[in-house]
């Protein structure tokens, strides 16, 4: 009988260990594509495809700045070799570099929401913020 309860309660340490992965893989997803979903109308903005709108800029700033802080504890190493993830491995081999550029997003974005008050401003803040998206994923997300 005591075997029994051990065995059953290590099945579900396993199970419990498992879903708390999925979690935070899903979880750090839905971030992302969060971040993601603010940086298409900017980038609309920076082309001149959509008109300037201070609003949605310091919107998007928020979610950005705000986001970026969430994301750090949102790669926690036994997440590292989980399925459906287009984290690359270079996450957890180089996690100063990726806590780095991070913390600079962070950094960066606030500087935006700070600085930003019209368009003129808005173009010259905004390719700052988004390089570093760029620099992160050409590093440690999978190329799709």
């Amino acid at each position: 009988m005591k075997r029994t309860v051990f065995v059953a309660s290590l099945l579900a340490l396993g199970v419990t260990a498992a879903i708390a992965q999925s979690d935070v893989v899903k979880e750090r997803q839905d971030l992302m594509k969060q971040m993601g979903a603010q940086t298409r109308p900017i980038g609309g903005m920076l082309r001149g495809q959509e008109p300037f709108d201070l609003a949605k800029v310091q919107d998007s700033l928020k979610i950005i700045a705000t986001s970026a802080e969430k994301v750090a504890p949102l790669f926690p190493e036994n997440s590292k070799n989980v399925d459906k993830t287009e984290a690359l491995p270079s996450v957890w081999e180089n996690k100063a570099k990726f806590d780095s550029i991070r913390s600079k997003l962070h950094q960066d974005a606030q500087t935006a929401l700070a600085t930003i008050k019209d368009e003129a401003s808005f173009k010259s803040e905004m390719p700052k913020v988004l390089q570093n998206c760029g620099a992160c994923h050409n590093d440690f997300r999978k190329k799709s």
